[in-house]
């Protein structure tokens, strides 16, 4: 409300409604009481002719805004009306210049009209470059930003297509010894190393020390056979197989060898006196191929072969603990390099193994997990293969393998994400232009998947998949598992993840505005 209309309201309620008072009252106290009423009643017609004065103020300035609106709008009328005037002037000059040419002969008409088709051609080319000039400038504003964030991102300090190419020539060379040595024995056949994990598909978690990981293949040796079982033991989300190992007989048939003893149909006696054990006798446990047995035997081999190969001569070998691999470092003074070998067996002839590697904490010597590792790296090729030379899918996955990610969603969460914004987003999507954008959709992938508690295996269950890289039919038509399981299972999974959210995504916005 006004103060000036409170205070008169409340001036007049005194008037009309005075406070009652003792008949005692001396005639001083009435006199007071009377000049009082006076002085008021005086107060309220001042402040009557003041409300009017203002109220008559304010209606004059608004009927000068209302005139003035009034003149504006019929000027713009005015004005509207007189372009149109003339630009019915031009139309019916331009109308008589036609009808004259019309009365001309044939080939002058037809040289107005060609003349007209070409200013026509000329104004929609000049509006066509127009508008070819504003994409341009607002692609060369998207291509800033997506410069200036690429400053930002933290890249490994190694060149990892120049140590990806130095681990697989060396891996080339024990393949050669591999071969020589084991040619007439009873362990299993090394195939040629793979190049598996992030640094072989383009891009590492770590800005130093970067692991290089290679599977090896093997494959029975003669007299042998593998069986691959699944083990149903316990409802696990990741499927865990067990590598049975069977000898078959080489008396006759495919498995028949001049130079080796049958171990089924000779007696144990002369096996023993004549030929060295067969593979259940040295990598097994029980009938089932031992993962941590075949580890120590790795060692043996990196080890005993090192000093025949050329790298040998520049650089030294360090072996590293593990139980489930074989692990090293090979350094030369200014360069190192950290190297794991995995070992597995090929489920048919696709690209999923059985490998030592395991995503678990406490795994049994004779498990040996389901590994989609080579898959993926033939996904990342097969973008690779499509992608321009500028695309920056790898920069977008590197960038978030910077950010502090926690136990609701690791770096193999993120991979997951990027692959499925791979698999549907066009190749040509993923330039310095669109890096804001495609990191944003990550983000917002990210947060739909925390709110859901779901999150696919790319692999598993994916009928997407390109069809160039060659998977088991149980494992492409198989039932889907969910890499967020824990967080639809342990409520207070859940909630850490969305605070760990809101925390990555502090961190996203500091990093893009470049806040220390």
């Amino acid at each position: 409300m006004d103060p000036v209309v409170f205070l008169f309201v409340l001036l007049k309620s005194l008037i009309q409604y005075p406070q009652p008072v003792a008949d005692g009252l001396d005639e001083e106290t009435r006199l007071r009481m009377e000049v009082r009423a006076k002085h008021l009643e005086w107060e309220r017609l001042h402040l009557e002719q003041e409300m009017e004065r203002v109220t008559r103020k304010q209606v004059q300035l608004l009927k000068l805004v209302t005139v003035a609106v009034l003149l504006v709008y019929l000027l713009v009328l005015w004005f509207i009306g007189w372009k149109s005037s003339l630009r019915r002037e031009v139309d019916e000059e331009e109308n008589r210049g036609a009808n004259e040419e019309q009365l001309g002969n044939v080939a002058a008409h037809e040289e107005g009209n060609a003349g007209n088709e070409a200013v026509n051609e000329a104004a929609i080319a000049e509006n066509n470059n127009d508008v070819e000039i504003a994409v341009q400038e607002e692609d060369d504003f998207d291509d800033r930003i997506g410069q200036v964030i690429m400053e930002r991102i933290q890249w490994p300090v190694q060149d990892l297509q120049a140590g990806c190419e130095w681990i697989t020539n060396l891996m080339d060379n024990y393949s050669l010894y591999f071969c020589h040595v084991l040619a007439n024995s009873f362990y299993p056949v090394l195939q040629r190393a793979i190049g598996v994990g992030s640094a072989f598909e383009g891009w590492s978690p770590r800005e130093q020390d970067v692991v290089y990981r290679v599977l090896i293949p093997m494959t029975p040796p003669r007299g042998h056979s593998f069986h691959l079982e699944l083990d149903s033991a316990g409802q696990r989300q990741v499927r865990n197989f067990r590598v049975r190992v069977q000898l078959e007989c080489t008396c006759t048939g495919e498995q028949q060898a001049e130079d080796m003893l049958c171990f089924l149909h000779h007696p144990e006696e002369e096996l023993r006196r004549n030929q060295d054990p067969s593979l259940l006798d040295t990598l097994c446990t029980g009938s089932y191929l031992d993962v941590q047995k075949t580890a120590r035997w790795f060692y043996q081999l990196v080890r005993a072969i090192w000093p025949a190969l050329p790298q040998s001569h520049n650089w030294h070998l360090v072996l590293l603990p593990s139980t489930r691999s074989c692990q090293f470092k090979v350094t030369n003074g200014s360069e190192s390099f950290r190297i794991e070998m995995l070992f597995g067996v090929r489920r048919d002839d696709s690209a999923v193994f059985v490998s030592s590697q395991t995503r678990e904490a406490h795994t049994a010597s004779t498990i040996w997990p389901e590994s989609y590792a080579v898959a993926e790296v033939e996904f990342f090729k097969h973008i690779a293969r499509q992608a321009p030379p500028d695309s920056l899918h790898l920069k977008c996955l590197q960038f978030f393998t910077r950010l502090p990610l926690g136990f609701g969603f690791s770096t193999y969460t993120m991979k997951t994400i990027v692959m499925y914004l791979l698999n549907v987003t066009p190749v040509t999507s993923w330039r310095r232009r669109d890096l804001l954008e495609r990191l944003q959709d990550v983000m917002d992938s990210l947060r739909l998947c925390v709110q859901t508690k779901h999150l696919n295996h790319f692999i598993v269950g994916n009928q997407r998949v390109p069809q160039d890289i060659n998977l088991p039919p149980d494992v492409q038509t198989g039932e889907k598992y969910n890499l967020l399981h824990n967080l639809a299972q342990d409520p207070h999974a859940h909630s850490q993840a969305i605070h760990e959210y809101l925390v990555l995504k502090k961190w996203y916005k500091r990093i893009l505005l470049a806040e220390d």
